[in-house]
Order: structure tokens, then C-alpha cells, then sequence
């Protein structure tokens, strides 16, 4: 197996595409290999990647299904839900914190100005 062509920034040929453009087109890789690579140039670091695949290979979507949605619908739950107080904190949590805003930080910014 060669090497993967490379591609600069914005130069691709028709017919690649990246996961989250074959994602706006209903399409998924199917579990095709990666097939080109893009590559941003940066000043003073490596490329930025991406991963590109053929459009002609591309599946279709799967449909959701009442259980996919219902499974989808408890891990959103649970990533909305504080450890501490145990309520739906109405957003994702952060992971650097680990709990929700008001449990992190219970005291009001004022009590700490005067401190």
C-alpha cells in the first residue's frame, strides 16, 4: 500500500470529501479507508489534517431509530446532569469542571470583590 496523496488547503479534486461534508450530504463513509489528505500550512507548527474520503464509495446515512433516539436522548441526559446536585443543569456540563457552574463556584462574585 503507497502513501496517501496529499493535498493542499482548498485544492482538492472533485470527488473527496470530508467526514462532516459526506455528513451535509446524508453520506458516511461506510467503512472505506481514508483515501487523500488535506493539509493548512501554520507558521511555526505542523499542518492541520484532514482526512479525505471518495464520495462514489460514500453509504448512506442510517435512519435513526426510536431506540437510537431514546439512547441518544439518556446520554445527552447524563452529560446535561450534575454529579453533585444531581439536576439537569439545562447545558453540558464542562469536563474541566465536573459539575455544574453553581456547584463549582458556590459563592457569588461579590462576596469574593470584597474578600
Amino acid at each position: 500500500m503507497g502513501a496517501l496523496p496529499v493535498f493542499r488547503w482548498r485544492l482538492a479534486p472533485d470527488g473527496y470529501a470530508t467526514r462532516r461534508q459526506l455528513r451535509s450530504r446524508g453520506l458516511r463513509p461506510g467503512g472505506q479507508p481514508v483515501a487523500a489528505q488535506l493539509e493548512r500550512p501554520r507558521r511555526r507548527r505542523e499542518p492541520l489534517v484532514a482526512y479525505l474520503y471518495r464520495i462514489d464509495l460514500a453509504k448512506p446515512v442510517r435512519p435513526m431509530t426510536p431506540a437510537r433516539r431514546r439512547a441518544l436522548e439518556c446520554a445527552m441526559r447524563a452529560r446535561r446532569t450534575c454529579p453533585k446536585c444531581h439536576t439537569d443543569a439545562g447545558y453540558v456540563i464542562p469536563p474541566s469542571l465536573g459539575m455544574c457552574v453553581p456547584c463549582a463556584y458556590p459563592e457569588p462574585c461579590d462576596a469574593l470583590r470584597s474578600a
